[in-house]
């Protein structure tokens, strides 16, 4: 009886998970059992730490913006922190994430001190008046 050869389909599968796993080190890299293993760890590992990753960019943010806010005393107010400036910018409805707040903190201070000023205010004032 000949020899029947196998078909590339096998084999060009386990090109494609091997060329997935080739900067793995050792065996990680080379045999096709825990190749498989190691790239289903590696894609649960990069779904978890998506989410982690905007967790901690919004936490640093935050962190900066309250650092800016806080070093900045302004007259009248006893103390104002990063919760009363967002609350006062949704007062004013303006529509500032956080991430472009961090920036102008880090980059330009004089002007998210603008910010904050104007956003009080406006606030003093409408509260001054009983609008609110």
């Amino acid at each position: 009886m000949t020899r029947i050869r196998r078909g590339y389909i096998a084999r060009r599968r386990r090109t494609k998970i091997r060329l997935f796993a080739s900067s793995f080190r050792g065996a990680h890299s080379r045999l096709t059992r825990t190749i498989t293993q190691q790239k289903i760890r590696a894609l649960v590992s990069a779904h978890r730490d998506r989410g982690s990753k905007k967790r901690n960019f919004r936490r640093l943010w935050i962190i900066r913006l309250n650092a800016v806010i806080r070093e900045r005393i302004v007259e009248g107010a006893v103390s104002y922190s990063y919760s009363r400036f967002i609350h006062n910018l949704y007062k004013r409805q303006l529509l500032l994430n956080r991430k472009i707040l961090a920036q102008i903190a880090i980059s330009n201070r004089n002007c998210l001190y603008m910010i904050s000023n104007e956003i009080l205010k406006e606030v003093d004032c409408k509260e001054s008046s009983g609008i609110i």
